[in-house]
């Protein structure tokens, strides 16, 4: 099929590499512009947008799709359909409707479940068995289209959302490239989304990875995976900004925040959390052990 690829960070680049291994013809991508970024603001370019050169297709990097000129270039490329992975813009209506087979999402759950902005880190701080991928016929709302094909994940108990992110992009790689067949032959049919079971995953605020060691442990633990590796969830001791990227229920009881042992056993509102894995800001990430090495915690010491 002739296709346009609609997409920005790393999670996209999976399924961009299962179209063209599939044969199908790229003949743009649209990738969002470059960012300033690093402690020099530089601007750097998107995932896609590396791919994309790297394997000789052209890339379009408009602010904005609502201009009559972007569209009118894009209705150019007469597309049969457009791939759309977490590009970050929205698709007004001209542009939904000029490729022959519409414009097709790749969505990291199982709609109607965690439409949005943030589905595998909610997936995760919610505590769901598992998730998944949804391929999506898009229309006008917001991760509302009907359903093409859907694959579940599982969520295991030491799932973090970096595994989780690689496992749901492969994923969608795939299962792109088999709607994609499937529309072609003409035996995949859109089904509307279920009327029950909506739930919005909203993008994740400033801060909102602090810990918060009133919470229980089981709660904590969540909240570890659902952002490691990246941002990060934090706590404050002694001028410092921790990151905790790994951690493990523990069986203990005590005041929050407060350290009950000499080996990083912190706990929490129920329950306690052994911090495994910790990184002071633009250090390394280090074990508890070796971090205690260097900076050592005593016990009866209360994390803020």
């Amino acid at each position: 099929m002739r296709i346009a690829f609609l997409g920005t960070p790393d999670f996209s680049v999976p399924a961009l590499d299962a179209l063209l291994s599939a044969g199908h013809e790229v003949t743009c991508v649209y990738t969002q512009p470059p960012r300033p970024a690093g402690r020099g603001k530089a601007e750097r370019r998107s995932p896609v947008h590396d791919r994309a050169e790297a394997v000789g297709i052209s890339v379009r990097t408009p602010k904005t799709l609502r201009d009559p000129n972007v569209q009118a270039a894009f209705a150019a490329l007469n597309l049969d359909a457009a791939v759309v992975v977490a590009y970050g813009l929205i698709l007004p209506q001209p542009v939904l409707d000029s490729p022959a087979h519409g414009c097709i999402n790749i969505h990291a759950s199982l709609l109607p479940r965690w439409r949005g902005a943030a589905p595998i880190q909610r997936a995760i701080l919610a505590g769901d068995a598992e998730t998944g991928i949804t391929i999506m016929q898009m229309d006008a709302g917001l991760d509302t289209g009907p359903e093409l094909l859907r694959k579940p994940v599982l969520i295991a108990p030491d799932t973090n959302a970096g595994m989780l992110h690689e496992a749901l992009a492969e994923t969608g790689g795939r299962l792109i490239v088999a709607a994609l067949a499937g529309i072609e032959d003409g035996t995949l049919q859109a089904v509307p989304q279920s009327e029950t079971g909506d739930t919005y995953a909203q993008k994740i605020k400033r801060g909102e990875e602090r810990i918060d060691w009133s919470q229980p442990a089981t709660m904590l633990d969540r909240h570890v995976r659902a952002f490691a590796p990246w941002p990060g969830a934090w706590f404050e001791h002694d001028g410092d900004r921790i990151k905790v990227l790994k951690a493990a229920i523990a069986a203990t009881d005590g005041a929050p925040g407060e350290v009950m042992d000499d080996a990083l056993t912190v706990a929490c509102g129920e329950g306690a959390l052994r911090l495994m894995t910790v990184q002071r800001a633009g250090r390394a990430a280090l074990t508890a052990a070796d971090y205690l090495r260097g900076r050592p915690v005593a016990a009866g010491t209360v994390f803020t």
